[in-house]
């Protein structure tokens, strides 16, 4: 299994698998995606598939992203981390990680890990 935390501050080149105003097919057929979301290719996660990220701070449809890793989501119900990709962290506002945690503390609710990638997203498109 990958560590997510080597992706930490550093590098990553994400597929974009789920496009920004795309909808979430399976699970959650009227979730539309507020961000760009991908996978790490040639990693693993803890749900045995590679390791999800969402983008932020840019506003339409990607098919690939390279970014820096700011932030890692870690969901306390499973083992399954999200990675948060900027531009750079000189576009991160200072509360990210406050966020991050109360991203860990409603992990189990998709819709709201959502809303609240989009708000740290929001907040980077105002600083920049």
């Amino acid at each position: 299994m990958t560590n997510s935390k080597d992706f930490l501050d550093k590098l990553v080149d994400v597929v974009i698998d789920r496009p920004l105003g795309s909808r979430h097919s399976e699970k959650y057929p009227n979730h539309i995606y507020p961000v760009n979301y991908g996978y790490v290719p040639n990693t693993i996660s803890g749900d045995n598939e590679e390791l999800d990220c969402y983008i932020l701070g840019i506003f339409e449809p990607l098919e690939t992203f390279r970014g820096k890793c700011i932030a890692i989501i870690h969901r306390t119900n499973d083992n399954d981390d999200k990675l948060m990709i900027a531009l750079s962290s000189n576009e991160v506002p200072e509360n990210i990680f406050d966020k991050h945690i109360e991203l860990d503390k409603y992990s189990d609710d998709y819709a709201r890990l959502s809303k609240i990638a989009i708000e740290i997203a929001t907040k980077i498109k105002e600083k920049i």
